[in-house]
């Protein structure tokens, strides 16, 4: 569609579909393998692997992103004609199919899942914002707002892929969940069981988004030996 119309935001909505295209498909296979049972080898079993998937997603968008203002940018000082009338059948084909592909994906619950959902989210963004800035074009010939346009689209994938691979790289490196207060659970703990003399070296992570753990060493009162 890009070649055919001349217009870079729409190779930009394309790079942004492959880009989830090929990454579902490995979250698809990395969700299905996470799902295996914990054994003496992955005593924790094989959450992080659907991390991994939503690992892989985030970086195709940073790098789709970057190539779409690779081109994009140069055509903000010398803009092209482009086939406004095909765009808005392209980005109509676009609004259905990705629409339809948000519905499906909202009731996700594990990051890997919320990553593909928030993707299919922007390409409906993405998408639209085609679809009306053709509209434009086809009435005014300001060719222009199609570099504008991909450029837009992709600042915007940009600035949602670095927050959610930030969210990726915390739990990889066992940050403490952001609603989780050790502080507060260890007085809990305290005020709960009577026979806890101290609580140290407490470690909280979790595994995939969902899933948290726990491990401290809990110093007992003489009274309970």
């Amino acid at each position: 569609g890009s070649i055919l119309t001349n217009s870079v935001s729409i190779l930009s909505d394309a790079i942004h579909d492959f880009g989830d295209s090929f990454s579902i498909g490995i979250s698809y296979l990395l969700e299905k393998y996470s799902s295996k049972k914990s054994n003496n080898k992955y005593t924790y079993g094989y959450l992080r692997y659907s991390l991994l998937g939503a690992l892989i997603t985030c970086l195709i968008l940073l790098i789709g992103s970057f190539v779409v203002l690779y081109r994009a940018i140069p055509r903000l000082l010398n803009p092209v004609v482009v086939n406004s009338t095909s765009m808005i059948i392209i980005s109509i084909f676009g609004l259905i199919i990705n629409g339809y592909a948000v519905y499906k994906t909202s009731h996700s619950t594990n990051l890997n899942e919320k990553s593909i959902n928030l993707h299919m989210l922007e390409d409906v963004l993405g998408w639209l914002c085609v679809f009306l800035g053709s509209i434009i074009i086809k009435l005014t010939n300001f060719y222009i707002i199609d570099p504008i346009l991909s450029i837009f689209i992709a600042l915007y994938i940009l600035f949602h892929a670095y927050s959610h691979i930030k969210e990726v790289f915390d739990i990889f490196m066992q940050k403490v969940p952001e609603d989780i207060d050790i502080n507060k659970i260890k007085k809990n703990l305290e005020k709960k069981f009577d026979g806890i003399k101290d609580i140290h070296h407490i470690h909280v992570w979790t595994m995939d988004g969902e899933k948290n753990y726990l491990t401290a060493h809990i110093l007992l009162n003489s009274k309970l030996s």
